[in-house]
């Protein structure tokens, strides 16, 4: 019998994967500036978060990524 069930994907025991909750998040605070071109970017270039880092600098992609998560989703949606 195969070990996939509902079309999920069976787990890995990767190392290097970690979950985290949201209650673990900070928010991400952005000046107006950037949040406005992280959304023209979104909307560009879809989620490519290190394309849209790399356009402001001192940001991670991990933090552009959590920024539109967090609450932001409603606005690029």
């Amino acid at each position: 019998m195969d070990n996939c069930r509902c079309g999920k994907l069976p787990r890995t025991s990767d190392g290097d994967s970690q979950e985290v909750t949201s209650t673990e998040w900070e928010s991400v605070n952005l000046s107006e500036q950037e949040e406005d071109l992280v959304y023209r970017m979104y909307r560009l270039v879809g989620d490519r978060w290190t394309l849209i880092a790399g356009r402001i600098p001192g940001r991670k992609p991990e933090e552009i990524e959590r920024f539109l998560i967090m609450g932001h989703g409603e606005r690029f949606a």
